[in-house]
């Protein structure tokens, strides 16, 4: 209505008069939103961009508030593009906190329905209950104290819950509401003081048996100190044995170094014998060394000779291969020469044959033709093979095609069984009924409806219901009744009928082409494909030939649009325009709404396109059925041919074989002619090699006489070097007899030493062991005292154990008695002890308890009293003030009006609330302000 306002409110009453529309709630809109109120405090939009002028891209809003010494000037700039705000405080950039900090120092609170109740929250107040209604009225009108002396009261009544004891719940009086809560503490400091005595009674009780336990604890508390005195009696006794044995090893050690002593002449000769009989020992393994590598080196010798005999063997065996191998060449000389006779017997028998060429000639033209015909054959049969895989792979890409066709008609009857099962139901029973039906039946208009382009869907959503998407289109009324009926199936389904008379190919008021200036591109009807009966229902019902579809130029343009054309609906990139005539002004205007995002025709399928794909597909299964039968006449004809080829290429085979026999007889003579003159040429002179073969054996036995003569001296030596070995071996066997009688000798005086060892080691075992028995115990007596390894025994242990039996036989006799009289105090157990002192415990605490709850009741008797004073007397007086000048509003219009203060109890200060009560009629009764008793304009007087 206006770019620019601005108002200046006067004292008391301002009114705001205008028609509809004209801005009112603009100013009201602006207060709030100002004063850092939220679009919510409003309820119009949720979006501070949306309160922006239409075709603006920034707002303003500039209050000015009274403030003592100086104004304040509050500034929001509001931001369409990015829906934001920036805050101004006397022209000077701020924060929201700091804006709100303002404007709650001077007690604005648009958020509260008591103090700023705009239009669209009228009912909201109406909601408020009497608790919401009465903090609303002390946060908005009332001093700052009195919803904190509220709260404050709530607090106390909370406590007061928790110092409450179960017991009936009395029916009184507001008035004696506190004395009851009084009374209900004294009742709690009672019984628990019943609770005290009692207490004080079972401790009684239960000292006898606490002084019988302590003196059991005596005599166990004597046992355990006997118990950690046992080991280090233990200890001090084994560790006295192990001293004497300590010295008895120490003289025992000393006797044995003496006897040693007295042994080390005779252990002297022992050695040097022994040194004697080493040097002897290494001299006869020298000389057995040089025996074993002249021996080693005779039998290579040997071997040598024998190699030289195996050479003369090979020789001769080599003369008597050459003698066979000549054997060998005279035979198959011999049996050449017969076969060459045989096949000159043969060939000279066989008689002169007639011509064969004129058969063999006739067997090859025949044989041309036959390729010849195979060859076409072939050729058909590759073409035909060919033009198969090529219809195949056109199938294959009709059926992809055909199947991503299904796909989408499957993903919208999907889409339609999610969101309206009935008519999915309704849909199935159809098809399989079809034949019930005398004319064409139409599926849901959201199945038949195929977008030409898909970003288009929306203006075709937007226009058509959505009752009618999901309706099945009819021909005929009675085609119509029977879907209706449908077997009485109970589901909820849309049928419409198309006019008996075809709208479908109405034309639009006007040409598209005059409608181009204003940024029109098409009417709706041509955006989608649709069968004749959907067309022409949706033409007649939605006029969809006559409604132009517009661009973002058109929405800039719009008012003169509307002006110009005259038209009733139209659509722009986002947004749908209504444009009435009124029937009273004849003045026009109109209504937008942005359009919804398309959700039924974003998949649309092709009609034409799969159809064409059908009548392909049909005639490519006629054609590769043909193209199958031709191919299998050729295939029986081929496989004819081939038969026939083969017997013809045999025929030509056995004349060949005839012919050539005679030829190949004489090559084979011929062949076997050149063999006997090879093996004539490679004839074997015997004599010779037996001469070769003599020369060659008598340099060999010269080379044997050489080797006998080195072996014979060689054997010469192995003699003379073995009669030294056996004169060492003779000399070490008299040594080895003089050690033997010093060994003897040693021998009897090492039976001595031998005692004397074992005596030693005897003691030196028992000291060890001694030794291992003193660490045990003493790590027992220290572990039974709980010390550590390097901690001393404490002097309160040594002290205790001077005044115990020193000996293990007084300690396990004082031991068995102290047990004894232990075991007497039966019945007892540490529990006992425990609930004595737990109980003492608590009747301190209980005494501590009673005194400290007495303090606190004296204190919150006092401090409740002056809360509630303080905060009840100001709110009675402000609700008088309030509750008379409502009922004087109410009289001056012959009406009847109250405000009270509600209280249930009035120790319950949570439930404290305002009642309005109003009375619009004579013939009625007073009644509480509710959200449903009293109609729309009753709520909103009051």
């Amino acid at each position: 209505t206006y770019d620019i306002c601005e108002v200046r409110p006067g004292p008391n009453l301002n009114m705001i008069v205008g028609a509809n529309g004209t801005g009112k709630s603009s100013i009201v809109c602006a207060i709030c939103l100002g004063l850092a109120g939220k679009p919510s405090f409003i309820g119009r939009a949720d979006k501070v961009g949306l309160f922006v002028k239409q075709g603006c891209l920034k707002g303003v809003v500039e209050i000015e508030l009274s403030k003592t010494p100086d104004n304040i000037i509050i500034t929001r700039e509001i931001q369409v593009v990015n829906n934001t705000s920036a805050w101004f405080i006397n022209r000077k950039p701020a924060t929201l906190r700091t804006v709100e900090e303002q404007i709650a120092a001077l007690n604005i609170q648009v958020d509260n329905l008591c103090q700023f109740l705009p239009q669209d929250k009228v009912g909201e107040f109406a909601k408020l209950s009497k608790i919401e209604l009465l903090e609303a009225t002390e946060k908005s009108i009332g001093p700052p104290e009195m919803y904190q002396f509220h709260c404050e009261l709530k607090n106390f009544r909370e406590k007061e819950r928790e110092l409450e004891v179960n017991m009936h719940i009395i029916k009184t009086d507001s008035s004696d509401c506190r004395e009851i809560s009084i009374i209900k503490f004294k009742n709690l400091c009672r019984d628990k003081t019943n609770s005290l005595e009692k207490m004080r009674q079972r401790v009684e009780r239960y000292k006898q048996d606490v002084e019988r336990y302590h003196e059991r604890k005596r005599h166990l508390d004597l046992i355990e100190m006997l118990e950690r005195k046992r080991p280090w009696v233990e200890y001090e006794a084994v560790r006295q044995q192990h001293e004497e044995v300590k010295q008895s090893r120490e003289q025992a050690k000393e006797e044995l170094k003496n006897i040693k002593e007295m042994q080390s002449p005779v252990t002297k000769k022992i050695q040097e014998t022994e040194e004697c009989i080493e040097s002897l020992d290494k001299k006869i393994t020298d000389k057995a060394a040089e025996i074993k590598d002249i021996s080693q080196e005779c039998k290579q010798k040997q071997d040598a000779l024998e190699m030289k005999e195996k050479q003369i063997e090979e020789i001769h065996q080599a003369l008597r291969m050459k003698k066979d191998e000549e054997m060998d060449r005279q035979r198959k000389i011999h049996n050449t020469h017969k076969v060459i006779e045989d096949w000159k017997n043969e060939l000279s028998t066989m008689a002169v044959h007639e011509d064969l060429q004129p058969q063999t000639d006739a067997i090859n033209n025949e044989l041309k033709k036959l390729q010849k015909e195979r060859a076409n054959i072939d050729s058909d049969i590759s073409d035909l093979t060919a033009e198969k895989m090529n219809q195949e792979r056109e199938n294959r890409r009709i059926i992809d095609r055909l199947g991503q066709l299904n796909n989408i008609m499957n993903m919208k009857e999907e889409n339609l069984k999610g969101r309206f099962r009935d008519t999915h139901s309704a849909l199935m029973w159809l098809r399989k009924n079809k034949d019930k039906f005398k004319k064409k039946v139409c599926e849901p208009m959201m199945l038949e409806i195929n977008m030409k382009n898909n970003r288009y869907a929306k203006y075709v959503e937007n226009h058509i219901s959505a009752n009618d998407m999901r309706a099945f289109v009819f021909e005929s009324q009675e085609d119509m009744e029977i879907f209706l009926m449908r077997d009485h199936q109970k589901l909820r389904v849309n049928a419409v009928c198309a006019p008996a008379e075809s709208c479908a190919e109405s034309l639009p008021s006007r040409p598209l082409e005059e409608l181009h200036r204003y940024g029109f591109f098409s009417y709706l009807r041509e955006l989608f494909d649709a069968p004749h009966p959907v067309m022409s229902y949706l033409c007649s019902q939605y006029r969809v030939h006559d409604v132009p579809v517009g661009t973002e130029k058109t929405r800039n343009m719009i008012e003169r649009v509307i002006q110009e054309t005259k038209l009733k609906q139209i659509y722009t990139a986002e947004e749908k325009y209504i444009v009435k005539v009124s029937a009273y002004t004849n003045l026009t205007f109109s209504t937008n709404t942005s359009l919804k995002a398309a959700q039924f025709l974003t998949s649309s399928v092709d009609t034409d396109e799969r159809k064409q794909l059908e009548n392909q597909q049909q005639n490519i299964s006629n054609t590769l059925k043909s193209l199958d039968m031709r191919l299998t006449t050729l295939f029986e004809r081929q496989k004819h041919l081939e038969r026939r080829d083969n017997e013809l290429r045999q025929q030509k085979k056995e004349l060949l074989e005839k012919e050539n026999r005679r030829r190949q007889l004489e090559s084979k003579i011929g062949v076997k002619y050149d063999s006997l003159k090879q093996l004539e040429q490679d004839a074997i002179n015997l004599e010779k090699e037996s001469e070769r073969a003599n020369v060659k054996i008598k340099e060999i036995n010269i080379q044997k006489v050489k080797l006998v003569t080195e072996i014979m001296q060689l054997i010469k030596n192995c003699i003379s070097l073995n009669i030294v070995k056996a004169d060492l071996v003779l000399q070490s066997t008299t040594v080895a007899a003089e050690k033997n009688r010093l060994e003897s000798e040693y021998k009897a005086a090492s039976i001595q030493l031998r005692a004397a060892e074992q005596q030693f080691r005897d003691l030196d075992e028992r000291k060890r062991i001694l030794t291992e028995n003193c660490k045990e115990l003493l790590k027992k007596a220290r572990q039974v005292c709980k010390l550590s390894p390097d901690q001393h025994l404490p002097k309160e242990f040594q002290t205790a154990f001077q005044s115990l039996p020193t000996s293990l036989e007084e300690i396990d006799a004082f031991l068995n008695e102290e047990k004894t009289r232990a075991s007497c105090f039966t019945g007892l157990n540490a529990s006992i002890v425990e609930e004595y002192n737990k109980q003492t415990q608590e009747i301190q605490q209980l005494t501590e308890y009673l005194e400290e709850k007495k303090n606190e009741l004296d204190n919150y008797k006092q401090n409740i009293s002056k809360v509630k004073e303080r905060w009840l007397n100001p709110l009675k007086k402000l609700i008088e003030q309030i509750n008379e000048k409502f009922s004087n509003f109410f009289s001056s219009m012959q009406c009847v009006g109250e405000v009270d203060l509600h209280v249930e109890n009035e120790e319950e200060y949570d439930k404290y609330g305002i009642r309005i009560r109003v009375k619009f009629h004579s013939s009625t009764e007073l009644h509480e302000l509710t959200p449903y008793h009293q109609s729309g304009g009753e709520k909103s007087v009051s």
